[in-house]
C-alpha cells in the first residue's frame, strides 16, 4: 500500500480585525497592536463590554455589488479567498473543492428577518435564504465566477475551522483530489454577541489570556482561507509550497455544554492524535498558537493539558505559546483557520507575536509566554482549538 501524499499549503489570505489582508495583519500583530474597538454594526448599550474586533470591510466591486447583496460574512470571505488564490497562482477552476467553517454563517440576514416578523414590519424573507453558510460559498462561486466540485460545511464550535482544514487534508490524502480551497469564515452579529454576553463570557476590561487575572473574552470576526495541494501537484505546477500540513487530529470529550474537562483530556488526545499522524515526538513542536480564550475555565484546561503533552519542558518555555485572541478577538467558526494561518507565518518568518495582555502569567508558563523561537527558526508549529461541547482540533505544520 503506498503512502499517503504530502499535503502542503501554497496559498493563504485573510481578513481580519487587524487589516484586509495576510500582510497588514501580520505586521500589526507581531508589532504589538489589537484590532479592538466599540462596536459600530449594533447598539452595544446594556451589555458586558462594548468591544469587539471588527475588521476593516474590503469594498465590492461596482460589478459584484450590482448583481447582489452579499451580507457581511461573504463580504470578509470573497476578498480572503481572492488573496491565497492569488498567492498560490491559481484561479478559482470549476470542480475547485471547498471545506470551510462557520458557526453564525450570515446571520446578521437572519436577525433582521426575525425584528421584521416580530415587528411587523415590511417582512423580506429573501433573507432567511441567504443567512445559511452555504449561502456564502455560493456567493464566493459566483464572485470568482466558477462552480465548485464536492463542498463541505464544518459547523463544530470553536473546533470548526481546524476540523474544515484537516478534513480538506484527509480528502486530498484520500487520493480525492490534488488541490482544495479550505478556510473560515464569521462575521459579527448581535445575536451571537448578545448569546456570549448571557453566558457572561465576555470581559468588561481587556483580553488576557493565561493570565492569575483573566476575566473572559472578546469576540472578533475574520475569514482566512489556504490553498491545500499534493506535495506532486504543487511541483508539476511549479507552485512554491509555504508550508507542509505534517498532521491534524481531533477529539471530543463531552464534558459539558459550554466548559472543557478540567484536565485537558480532550485536548492531550487531539494533540497526540496529532503527533502520530505527523509521526513526529511533542518535543519537536516548537510553538503553539493556543486557543486561549481568557475564559477562567479555558486557560487552566489548556494549560493542564500542554503540560501532560509536552512535560517538564513547558516550564522551561519549550515550546512556546501565544493565544492571538488577545489581539484579534474569538472569532469563533474561523479561529481555527485564522490562527492556523498565523501559525504557519510563524514558521516562515521565525517571528512570535507578543503575548497582550499577560501581567501575571499562570505558573509554569511565564517562560512559553515571553521567549523566541529557536535561532535556527522552528521545526514544527501547531495551533489547538477547543470548541464547546468537548469538540477538540490540533493541527501541526512544518516547513515545506
Amino acid at each position: 500500500m503506498s503512502e499517503p501524499p504530502h499535503i502542503v499549503v501554497t496559498g493563504m489570505g485573510c481578513v481580519t480585525p487587524l487589516g484586509s489582508d495576510l500582510g497588514e495583519t501580520w505586521e500589526r500583530l507581531v508589532r504589538g497592536e489589537n484590532g479592538f474597538r466599540e462596536v459600530t454594526l449594533f447598539a452595544s448599550d446594556g451589555y458586558r463590554t462594548r468591544l469587539a474586533g471588527e475588521c476593516p470591510l474590503p469594498p465590492l466591486s461596482p460589478a459584484l455589488a450590482e448583481k447582489f447583496r452579499p451580507p457581511r460574512a461573504s463580504r470578509l470571505l470573497i476578498p480572503a479567498a481572492t488573496e491565497a488564490l492569488r498567492m498560490a497562482g491559481l484561479s478559482a477552476f470549476d470542480g475547485l473543492p471547498l471545506s470551510f467553517s462557520s458557526t453564525a454563517g450570515g446571520m446578521e440576514f437572519g436577525q433582521d428577518f426575525l425584528r421584521e416578523i416580530t415587528t411587523s414590519r415590511r417582512v423580506l424573507f429573501r433573507r432567511i435564504a441567504r443567512y445559511h453558510p452555504q449561502q456564502q460559498l455560493l456567493d464566493l462561486q459566483e464572485a470568482l465566477g466558477f462552480q465548485s466540485g464536492p463542498t463541505f460545511l464544518v459547523a463544530n464550535s470553536c473546533a470548526s475551522g481546524a476540523n474544515a482544514v484537516g478534513h480538506a487534508a484527509d480528502w486530498l490524502q484520500a487520493g480525492r483530489g490534488e488541490v482544495a480551497l479550505a478556510g473560515g469564515f464569521e462575521a459579527l452579529c448581535e445575536l451571537v454577541f448578545a448569546g456570549f454576553d448571557c453566558l457572561q463570557a465576555q470581559t468588561t476590561t481587556h483580553c488576557r489570556p493565561f493570565d492569575e487575572g483573566r476575566s473572559g473574552l472578546l469576540l472578533g470576526e475574520a475569514a482566512a482561507c489556504l490553498v491545500l495541494e499534493t506535495e506532486a501537484h504543487a511541483a508539476r505546477r511549479g507552485a512554491t509550497p509555504l508550508a507542509r500540513l505534517a498532521g491534524y487530529g481531533h477529539s471530543t470529550d463531552n464534558h459539558h455544554l459550554t466548559q472543557p474537562a478540567p484536565n485537558g483530556t480532550a485536548l492531550v488526545r487531539a494533540l497526540r492524535a496529532a503527533c502520530a499522524h505527523a509521526g513526529l515526538s511533542p518535543a519537536e513542536i516548537d510553538y503553539v498558537n493556543a486557543h486561549g480564550t481568557a475564559t477562567p475555565a479555558n486557560d487552566p484546561a489548556e494549560h493542564h493539558a500542554y503540560a501532560e503533552v509536552f512535560g517538564p519542558a513547558l516550564a522551561e518555555g519549550h515550546p512556546q505559546i501565544r493565544s492571538t485572541k488577545a489581539a484579534i478577538g474569538h472569532t469563533l467558526g474561523a479561529a481555527g483557520a485564522v490562527e492556523a494561518l498565523l501559525a504557519i507565518q510563524s514558521l516562515r518568518t521565525g517571528q512570535l507575536p507578543p503575548q497582550l495582555g499577560v501581567e501575571r502569567p499562570l505558573a509554569g508558563l511565564e517562560h512559553a509566554l515571553t521567549g523566541r523561537l529557536p535561532a535556527a527558526g522552528a521545526r514544527y508549529v501547531a495551533s489547538t482549538n477547543l470548541g464547546f461541547g468537548g469538540s477538540n482540533a490540533a493541527l501541526i505544520f512544518a516547513a515545506p
